[in-house]
């Protein structure tokens, strides 16, 4: 490890080459490319990656339906109009969530409501979703994030009770699993994300995934313009289909590092690595969530992630809570929203490219953490306070 001087204070960084790029290099992705450039297929309309990797999405997810498309912003849209959302129609959503679910129910006129979340998860609850209920509520927004999962079993049971419709948004938690059931299949609708940070990455992308032929019918009938009006290309789809092969693997390994990581960092006074997956859950962790206890680090969490990009750690500042950065004209919130607010004000997330590296990798990213808390007086002096 480098000496004691953390690198904001002008020693030398723990990763002196910056975290680690993605995608990583993946010769499977590379032959691909190349066979798809020999064989013409690259640049079909429709051709035979398309439907090999709707045929593998099928088998690894067990839904009866697939419909690929152009990302998961456009999945997350297409899976709400299939649910019929329209103007005067009510969609709860956690507070804290990515934009996309809040901006495209507004994009169909309908009202977003915004419930808490629980920290340590970054996941709405059953009992939130039904406090928020009312004779206009159409459908539940549930997302899986920061290597957290909602309880899907329990929350799809008050969605039948209840006649909702709930979109499970795994974007973040690809190929994580409740009860050996991957995330995404248990909501009426689950969504899929390939974009450029993504555990799966084509630059673009996603898919839909679920069991009701009519809501994929719907969104057939929307999409098709002469042609599909939000495609996944043919060579997206075909350098998805090796890293789908992989994505299991990887993601054990991933929650491999993040074990290390937890227990390493325990003595490191103020910072704490949330979403510890249950026995029945396996995580997968697209950003590894952690709070900061800004009184005990001694640094505030802009600080803290200023220093530790200082050092080559992909370290930031988690999401902005929905309520925070829209109006609240534009939202109905039935109950406080201390979680989110405390995640919007304290949280931080950390890339996962540094969790495929070695055990020693993770290690020396716990030990910067530990030597930024333990240099925190002379950080603080040094960096100001909202970096």
């Amino acid at each position: 490890m480098a000496g004691d001087t953390p690198a904001i204070l002008g020693g030398d960084p723990i990763f002196p080459n910056g975290p680690p790029p993605w995608p990583l290099p993946d010769d499977d992705v590379a032959a691909v490319l190349q066979a798809t450039i020999a064989d013409g297929t690259w640049g079909r309309y429709h051709g035979p990656h398309t439907d090999a990797l709707t045929g593998e999405l099928k088998s690894w997810s067990g839904c009866e339906h697939i419909e690929l498309c152009s990302s998961g912003t456009a999945a997350s849209e297409l899976a709400l109009r299939a649910f019929k959302v329209s103007p005067g129609d009510e969609v709860i959503i956690g507070a804290y969530d990515y934009a996309a679910s809040f901006k495209n129910v507004l994009m169909l006129g309908a009202r977003p409501v915004l419930i808490d979340v629980e920290p340590a998860t970054f996941a709405v609850t059953p009992e939130r979703i039904e406090a928020a209920i009312t004779e206009r509520t159409e459908a539940v927004v549930v997302s899986h994030l920061h290597g957290g999962l909602a309880d899907m079993p329990a929350i799809m049971d008050l969605a039948r009770q209840r006649g909702l419709l709930v979109l499970e948004d795994a974007c973040q938690a690809t190929g994580a699993t409740i009860n050996d059931r991957v995330v995404g299949s248990f909501g009426t609708l689950g969504i899929i994300s390939f974009g450029g940070s993504k555990l799966i990455t084509a630059g673009r992308g996603g898919a839909i995934i679920g069991h009701d032929q009519q809501l994929f019918q719907r969104m057939h009938v929307y999409g098709f313009r002469g042609n599909t009006a939000y495609p996944l290309s043919a060579i997206q789809a075909a350098i998805v289909l090796p890293q789908l092969k992989s994505l299991a693997a990887r993601n054990t390994h991933r929650s491999e590092r993040v074990a290390e990581f937890r227990a390493l960092l325990e003595p490191c006074c103020g910072l704490t690595v949330v979403a510890e997956p249950t026995s029945s859950c396996s995580a997968a962790f697209y950003k590894l969530g952690l709070m900061i206890d800004e009184a005990e680090a001694g640094l505030t969490r802009d600080q803290f992630s200023a220093a530790a990009r200082a050092e080559g750690i992909a370290c930031d500042r988690t999401l902005h809570g929905l309520h925070t950065v829209h109006s609240k004209r534009r939202f109905r919130a039935p109950g406080e929203l201390l979680g989110a607010t405390r995640i919007n004000d304290y949280g931080l997330q950390l890339h996962h490219p540094i969790l495929l590296g070695t055990q020693t990798d993770i290690s020396l990213v716990a030990q910067a953490f530990v030597r930024l808390v333990e240099n925190a007086a002379a950080i603080a002096e040094h960096a100001p306070a909202s970096c």
